[in-house]
């Protein structure tokens, strides 16, 4: 996969205030608020900044906190970091194409995973079917 790297400058040009704060600055956004926090629609889920396939609709469940959440990401889409800011530790998630931070992961999911990848909106995009 061919990496993706750009100056605040040209992401400032490509992304809204919102997306660029959370995807380049390692923002959150709002519980609750997101597009896609209850959308149910078929599809993929593209990362805002450089259109990696991140997530698919078939994996998305309503964990009741205000991001979309999904059990698993497709293949070798995005990178696990540990994060340690806000005086804890959890695991972040991160676009593997192009770095933009995404949300984080936690081991309190459904299924045969385990997993809650609890991602902002706004650092996504749904390709419906």
């Amino acid at each position: 996969m061919t990496k993706i790297a750009k100056s605040d400058e040209e992401w400032k040009e490509q992304l809204t205030d919102e997306q660029f704060q959370v995807a380049r600055k390692k923002s959150t956004e709002m519980p609750f608020t997101g597009q896609y926090v209850n959308t149910k629609e078929k599809g993929v889920y593209k990362c805002v900044c450089c259109g990696n396939t991140l997530f698919k609709s078939d994996d998305k469940f309503d964990s009741g906190t205000g991001w979309p959440s999904f059990t698993k990401p497709m293949g070798e889409s995005v990178s696990e970091h540990d994060d340690h800011s806000g005086f804890m530790h959890r695991i972040e998630v991160t676009c593997d194409k192009c770095g933009a931070h995404l949300g984080h992961v936690f081991d309190d999911g459904p299924g045969q995973t385990g997993m809650r990848y609890c991602i902002n909106s706004c650092a996504l995009n749904l390709e419906k079917e």
